[in-house]
């Protein structure tokens, strides 16, 4: 049955089928449920549409594994725009320069890598939000601060009654269009941007389905940084898709914490 939904679908299908199964945990921190991630996305959403992102349109994420990170990341893909994982770990100006590179409009960082940064080097971002609470840290433009300010509002204008299951609608992706675009470690120069479509992403999640038979309440330890292809497709969204409940140690892996 899997094979026919496009890659937007099948993380659809999956908040649908687990509504009330718990789907992300931080270490020592929040446990969000499928249906919380579904609203969240929708208020992502909301932000993105004020701050006038297209589908095609590159948002940056840079920050330590967590929920946060993660709801981030399916925000981004199920609106269209293309994501642009940072490994926290870079020099602040590789950081800018990866957000310049990629024509970013909006970038979500984790405090402790926003410390180093600085946003008069990164002209072309709209806006840059706090992956702690989704605050705006930086708002070039008065409707994206409006809808920062204002998302709850507009969320329960949009849905009064109650967000419900058959109120999502995820932009349905084509193969061949661009998902993720991926910034190698640098070792010669600055990093270089890997473009990957939804079929490459696509097929690496089915690949695991038919490998790793996780199942829907199953628990995941996601250790590898979500920065890097790896640990995002294997812990992350074959878990999502699988229905899942996907632990992030928000931490260096040490052995006392695993």
């Amino acid at each position: 049955a899997m094979e026919k939904l496009s890659f937007n679908e099948q993380i659809e299908q999956s908040i649908k089928d687990n509504w009330d199964l718990d789907a992300l945990s931080d270490y020592k921190g929040e446990t969000f449920q499928y249906k919380d991630i579904a609203r969240i996305i929708e208020k992502l959403h909301i932000i993105f549409e004020y701050s006038n992102v297209k589908p095609g349109d590159k948002i940056a994420l840079c920050g330590r594994n967590s929920a946060h990170w993660g709801v981030t990341f399916l925000a981004t893909i199920t609106y269209g725009a293309v994501i642009v994982p940072i490994l926290h770990e870079f020099k602040a100006d590789n950081i800018h320069n990866i957000v310049n590179h990629s024509e970013a409009k909006l970038l979500f960082v984790g405090d402790q890598a926003w410390e180093n940064l600085n946003e008069d080097a990164m002209p072309l971002l709209e806006g840059i939000a706090s992956l702690t609470d989704f605050t705006a840290l930086v708002s070039r433009n008065e409707k994206l601060t409006y809808a920062f300010e204002h998302r709850n509002a507009i969320y329960g204008q949009r849905y009064p009654k109650n967000f419900r299951p058959e109120h999502i609608c995820y932009r349905k992706d084509r193969p061949e269009e661009l998902a993720i675009i991926n910034y190698t470690s640098g070792t010669t120069g600055y990093s270089k941007g890997v473009m990957l479509p939804y079929r490459s992403i696509w097929s690496n999640v089915a690949y695991c389905f038919e490998m790793l038979p996780v199942k829907a309440g199953d628990h995941i330890v996601s250790m590898l940084p979500m920065g890097h292809v790896f640990g995002m497709v294997y812990d992350f969204l074959y878990g999502f898709s699988a229905g899942a409940h996907i632990y992030f140690l928000t931490r260096m892996p040490s052995p006392k914490i695993i």
